[in-house]
């Protein structure tokens, strides 16, 4: 398989792995995501309700195209509109394996939906948290304050304590994560958040 895809595929894996316990969609979560068998250049994600109930799964597998991936926010949208009122597939798109119902999904005939507010923090979350060598200034926590609205909290070396920045979910985010290392140390972006004890400064960055 591709380098590029198989890559991808840790990607979605990845992505996928908050879906276990959170809902996709209404009472449907993800139960497994799978490679789909060469030669198809495919992956299958599965579905179902919370409670195990192996006569309750469905594969979807949506195919990947290595000169043109899709990004991974519309992976989680196909996943919802298929999820979201009722869909109609013809025969040869449907299937059965390992016991589950198995839907080849064609994604230019599906609109994705949206990103929720909670999706594009978790991206944010997740570009601060995870990498290869801990991030300086190091993430020690964070607050959903409002549906489009972060407070991050930065381990800086700020002798006064941590710092924190409110962020939109909705901004440029690789633009921010890129610059949050220069942006937390400029003090004239910091004020005093007397009703949160959690830091000795904020500042905002929801207009950046």
């Amino acid at each position: 398989m591709d380098e590029d895809i198989v890559e991808y595929q840790a990607d979605i894996a990845r992505l996928m792995l908050h879906h276990i316990h959170a809902s996709l969609a209404g009472d449907q979560y993800i139960r497994g995501v799978l490679p789909a068998p060469p030669p198809a250049e495919a992956v299958r994600i599965v579905t179902g309700p919370k409670a195990h109930a192996p006569d309750g799964l469905t594969a979807y597998e949506i195919p990947l195209d290595g000169d043109d991936l899709l990004p991974l926010s519309t992976i989680t949208g196909i996943l919802r509109t298929l999820h979201t009122g009722t869909h109609i597939y013809p025969s040869r798109s449907i299937s059965s394996v390992m016991g589950m119902n198995l839907v080849r999904v064609e994604p230019a005939t599906v609109e994705p939906a949206d990103p929720t507010p909670e999706d594009t923090a978790l991206t944010l979350l997740h570009a601060l948290a995870f990498r290869d060598e801990q991030p300086k200034p190091r993430l020690l926590g964070f607050l959903l304050t409002d549906k489009d609205r972060l407070r991050l909290y930065f381990d800086t070396e700020d002798p006064s304590g941590t710092v924190a920045a409110d962020v939109r979910t909705s901004g440029a985010l690789t633009a921010l994560i890129a610059a949050l290392p220069s942006l937390i140390t400029e003090e004239e972006r910091l004020t005093v958040d007397d009703t949160d004890p959690h830091c000795s400064r904020v500042m905002d960055l929801t207009g950046w």
